[in-house]
């Protein structure tokens, strides 16, 4: 029998690491998108890329630094996996009359394999800033101004993400070295704007959960 906060737990690392894995399945398609007036040129794995630090911060504040560590290190392995799955499907050859063949399906995932390498060491750096900062800054705020926890720690650590995941790719190939500057511009000040939307949402959250598990502001479950 799962009792009620490892169910709530164990869902919040199935938002994670879901999260983590299909932002580096999709991560070669790029879009533009008019935000506030200003022209962004995005992968759209950006898109629900941040969802892994705000599931992070819910899960730090909520159960701890210690789970939010062990679910790091699940995406960790969960991601590896993934790689695998997909490396043994690429070398298996197509038949005539597959839907998708050969060259397409190597199109779409034949790059997987360096995205996953980078977002790995580069998601791995950045989640661990992420969790240190943001109990550093709950222990000498005594548990108070979440909102402010949850965005010195996303920024810094988003920032980081950015800028290692973006050399790497480019140092591999996948991206042309000219794109690195304008991409990492725009893909982190597309972050910094996700972080400050995503405040309210932490607040809600946080909120949800420490009401439904009796917790005072502060307190962690145990």
């Amino acid at each position: 029998m799962i009792k009620n906060g490892n169910y709530t737990y164990l869902i919040l690392v199935g938002i994670f690491i879901t999260s983590l894995i299909i932002s580096n399945l999709i991560f070669q398609k790029f879009f533009f998108l008019n935000l506030f007036g200003l022209n962004f040129e995005l992968s759209v794995g950006i898109i629900f890329y941040p969802i892994t630090f705000l599931v992070t911060d819910v899960v730090s504040e909520i159960f701890g630094k210690q789970k939010a560590k062990q679910m790091v290190f699940s995406g960790i392995i969960s991601t590896i996996f993934c790689l695998f799955v997909i490396y043994v499907a690429n070398y298996l050859p197509a038949t005539e009359w597959s839907p998708v063949d050969n060259t397409t399906f190597n199109l779409v995932f034949g790059n997987t394999a360096l995205a996953v390498g980078a977002s790995m060491f580069a998601y791995l750096c950045a989640q661990l800033i992420d969790i240190r900062i943001y109990h550093f800054l709950k222990k000498i705020t005594y548990g108070k101004h979440l909102w402010l926890r949850n965005n010195l720690s996303t920024i810094p650590s988003q920032c980081l993400d950015t800028c290692l995941i973006l050399f790497l790719l480019c140092l591999g190939g996948a991206i042309p070295w000219d794109k690195f500057l304008i991409l990492f511009a725009q893909g982190f000040f597309f972050k910094i704007i996700i972080a400050i939307i995503d405040t309210p949402i932490i607040y809600l959250c946080v909120f949800y959960l420490r009401k439904k598990f009796n917790l005072s502001s502060g307190e962690e479950l145990k």
